[in-house]
């Protein structure tokens, strides 16, 4: 895996992708990415989420970015054309991805998170890592299954989120080098 810095922000790649920054060229491809139904019901991104969602949610990202709150990169394979995004939340060690529905079952989660979480323990020096899903989202928990996180055991904390309320069971990743 490498880190790469260009005059347009940091990229991560390794894996078979490469995840870089959002821009504002992104816009239609977020709306595209996003307005989905299971999108829209796993996330509390918001729905419809058309392009000034898009705009609100590419500042909302700037901002957390800025203040050191989070990372959010779009998910490429060609460091251009997006196909989700992963995130991490830096001040509870949370990762965070969707995959577009055209994009999905190519591994790209699973890459996307495993470059993202060794970024994570190695240069952030972040010694943990959580992942939250709802114990009926087998696809996510494939996911991070595959990407080497664990059950924790604890119990499901009950979140409400556009007027739904849904347990969130806590998946874990431990550096290796711990």
């Amino acid at each position: 895996m490498g880190t790469h810095k260009s005059a347009r922000g940091n990229r991560l790649t390794g894996r078979g992708v490469v995840l870089r920054e959002w821009t504002e060229k992104d816009l239609s491809a977020m709306v595209a990415l996003f307005d989905e139904p299971e999108v829209a019901y796993r996330t509390p991104l918001a729905s419809p989420f058309d392009l000034p969602a898009a705009r609100d949610y590419l500042k909302m990202i700037r901002q957390t970015h800025a203040t050191g709150e989070r990372i959010h990169l779009a998910i490429t394979t060609d460091g251009e054309k997006a196909r989700g995004e992963v995130l991490l939340n830096l001040t509870s060690a949370t990762i965070g991805y969707a995959v577009g529905i055209a994009y999905r079952g190519q591994g790209l989660a699973v890459q996307a998170v495993q470059v993202l979480t060794d970024h994570a323990h190695r240069t952030l020096a972040i010694p943990r890592l959580h992942a939250q899903i709802e114990p009926d989202n087998r696809p996510s928990i494939a996911v991070v299954e595959a990407a080497g996180y664990r059950p924790t055991g604890a119990p499901a904390e009950r979140v409400e989120d556009k007027g739904r309320s849904y347990p969130l069971l806590t998946w874990t990743h431990e550096d290796s080098r711990s």
